[in-house]
C-alpha cells in the first residue's frame, strides 16, 4: 500500500472534523476527513476546483435543505 503525504486544511481546528488533502503527483487529489480516515475520496484538480467554485457561489446550498 502506498503512503500518502497528508496535509491538514488551514481552516480545520485542532479538534475533530479536520479535512486532509494529498496530491501524490499522479494528476489526482485525495481527500479524507479525520473522523473517517480510511474513507478517501479521489478526484482531479479541475473537478475539485469546480466543486469549490460551485459551493462558494451558493449553487449547492439547496442540498442541505429538506
Amino acid at each position: 500500500m502506498r503512503t500518502h503525504h497528508w496535509r491538514k486544511s488551514s481552516y480545520s481546528s485542532q479538534g475533530a472534523n479536520c479535512l486532509y488533502v494529498s496530491a501524490p503527483g499522479d494528476a489526482t487529489i485525495r481527500l479524507r476527513e479525520s473522523d473517517e480516515p480510511d474513507t478517501i475520496l479521489t478526484t482531479t484538480p479541475s473537478t475539485l476546483r469546480d466543486l469549490i467554485r460551485s459551493a462558494k457561489a451558493g449553487q449547492l446550498d439547496h442540498l442541505g435543505k429538506g
